[in-house]
């Protein structure tokens, strides 16, 4: 683990700038700023679009309701959904790279930034709880076990690569956090992190959201087709080469077309599919803040994340979809299978049998009435899954460690 460590002297020079240029921007700030003192500080890694960074953005304002004095600590890559809080935000430095070895290398490099600039940071409160979402930003739980502020870890995530990694991650959790929270029941299952007490909360979709989904009316065909919708990561482990073996096999079927919305710039979509053959029925869109447009005109919403590498903690586009009422097939395995019942709002399918999955695909394109029922029963599914209901118990655990924190103070 050692050769993972920043060298001390180039730790301490970060340390230093830190201190320099949080000072100057304090007494460049309004003078309010400068005195107040923050009981709760957020910390995520990458800002995009996915599902860990919405989730956090509703549980920002679920707090800021509360009027709760809480900051956001976000890495510097990525102009997504967090990129516009109703909090402050401190953005620290990272960055992405085209080769995995230097990602990792950044990676580690920006969780000692983030340690530092935390540690030079004169407005949290000594009774401060650190809110870590994801795994990933160890560096403020370090500080949190180093202050003696109490730290929450919102786990997301199960597959984990390297391993080596993992081990590390999972280790720094159980050693600082004092409370993890899960997305779902299956999720707490599959990354149990020994002696830390652990709660589940259910992801939820902003009000928002659901107003625009309530007011759109499903259709089993957009235009004289039927629209297969899937929204991942370029990562073949989210099943992109299963879906275009799909729209392969379907490409008989002139009035089926797939629409594929990736987390990914249109660079990165070029360099994807260099070397792959993209069939005629499908179209490729760059990643987007605003999903609803897509949603609006889709049939059937796939996830094909590959049962053996992959495996769904929640599945918030899974959500999403149902509020739209729209159907959906989905992995056999974890967090959806808590939010989908098997025929009832769409199908189960392991995305590895490219069989099996075009069966089911053509069973619900010439079957109007099956979807239309399914359409129904998405909907309501839905409506279980409300802000409300999330806000409540995130506020709760918050509230509940911050009373902690107080009686130890």
């Amino acid at each position: 683990m050692d050769v993972l460590l920043l060298p001390d002297l180039l730790s301490q020079k970060i340390c230093q700038k830190t201190l320099l240029s949080q000072a100057s921007r304090q007494r460049s700030s309004s003078p309010g700023l400068i005195h107040m003192s923050f009981e709760l500080v957020f910390v995520h890694l990458l800002n995009d679009s996915s599902g860990s960074p919405r989730v956090l953005k509703e549980t920002i304002g679920a707090v800021h309701s509360q009027k709760i004095r809480s900051k956001l600590y976000l890495g510097s890559c990525g102009d997504g959904v967090l990129s516009h809080c109703d909090i402050p935000i401190s953005r620290y430095w990272y960055r992405r790279m085209e080769h995995r070895i230097l990602t990792l290398f950044t990676y580690f490099f920006s969780q000692a930034v983030l340690f530092c600039k935390l540690l030079a940071d004169r407005t949290i409160d000594k009774n401060a709880v650190i809110y870590v979402n994801t795994l990933l930003p160890f560096g403020a739980a370090l500080y949190g076990r180093l202050t003696g502020r109490r730290v929450i870890y919102h786990v997301h995530e199960i597959s984990i690569n390297p391993a080596p990694l993992k081990y590390l991650l999972t280790t720094i959790a159980r050693m600082t956090s004092s409370l993890n929270i899960y997305v779902s029941d299956a999720h707490m299952k599959a990354l149990p992190i020994p002696d830390i007490p652990a709660r589940r909360v259910y992801n939820a979709l902003d009000v928002g959201f659901f107003a625009k989904a309530g007011t759109s009316a499903y259709a089993h065909n957009h235009d004289g087709y039927f629209n297969i919708l899937m929204i991942a990561s370029l990562r073949d482990y989210k099943g992109v080469p299963e879906l275009l073996s799909l729209a392969d096999a379907l490409n008989d079927q002139t009035d089926i077309r797939f629409d594929l919305v990736v987390n990914d710039d249109q660079k990165t979509i070029e360099r994807y599919f260099a070397c792959r053959t993209l069939p005629s029925n499908i179209a490729v869109h760059p990643r987007t803040t605003d999903t609803t447009a897509y949603y609006g005109r889709a049939s059937l919403v796939l996830n094909l994340s590959r049962v053996d590498q992959w495996v769904e903690t929640f599945g918030m586009t899974i959500l999403e979809s149902m509020a739209f009422g729209i159907p959906v097939i989905v992995p056999p395995v974890g967090g959806p299978i808590e939010l989908v019942e098997d025929g009832v709002q769409g199908f189960m399918v392991d995305s590895r049998g490219i069989d099996s999955l075009s069966e089911k695909v053509l069973h619900l394109y010439r079957n109007k009435n099956l979807v239309a029922h399914m359409s129904v029963e998405c909907r309501k599914r839905a409506a279980e899954f409300s802000s409300r209901r999330f806000a409540e118990n995130i506020c709760r655990l918050i509230s509940e460690s911050r009373l902690e924190t107080r009686k130890n103070g």
